[in-house]
């Protein structure tokens, strides 16, 4: 079943194959600013539609990508190394809750 979700604007939407059965709750400084929750996808199962702008930093390996018009973080693809799999903001998608599935705590902050 295709989950969808958007930016706060409607500009960017977001379709992923299903709802996510666990989420990662990084502990990087960006992350834990934007408060993100992030649902792991191969790239060839999210569908992005609209622009978003992407912020590189740090060992610049991913991009996070932002909707322009309302700021909103919708996801991050890798730059150059493929991961094999891209994150979205699961606090986007529609239906989603966060007291339903798994939040795993990723030590990311280095």
């Amino acid at each position: 079943m295709t989950v969808r979700g958007s930016c706060h604007c409607g500009a960017v939407t977001i379709a992923v194959p299903r709802a996510p059965e666990w989420v990662g709750q990084c502990n990087c400084s960006l992350c834990l600013k934007l408060g993100w929750l992030v649902a792991y996808y191969p790239d060839a199962e999210v569908r992005v539609e609209g622009e978003t702008v992407a912020y590189v930093w740090g060992d610049r390996m991913i991009g996070i990508h932002h909707c322009p018009t309302c700021g909103c973080g919708t996801h991050w693809k890798t730059l150059g190394e493929d991961f094999g799999k891209m994150g979205v903001n699961a606090r986007l998608l529609e239906g989603f809750d966060a007291g339903a599935v798994e939040v795993r705590k990723l030590d990311n902050a280095g």
